[in-house]
């Protein structure tokens, strides 16, 4: 399955985790580095296989799993 062209969820590569399309980069590595204050251009030294456009797209695919996340309601 194609989810916003870059990014590729495939049950036979990478135990079906969410990646890059055509790498095995997951987009939880992009957010974990961006978790910890990393630039894109410093994710991009790391991982020359990734382009500016594919970091865009793994905070697109986090945020849009967010919206569509339900939350309980505690009273």
């Amino acid at each position: 399955m194609v989810i916003e062209e870059r990014i590729e969820i495939d049950p036979e590569i990478c135990q079906g985790k969410p990646r890059i399309k055509g790498t095995r980069i997951f987009i939880s590595i992009i957010l974990e580095w961006l978790e910890a204050g990393k630039t894109f251009d410093e994710i991009i030294d790391a991982y020359p296989d990734l382009s500016k456009v594919d970091i865009a797209a793994a905070i697109k695919y986090a945020r849009k799993l967010v919206e569509e996340e339900k939350t309980a309601i505690v009273s």
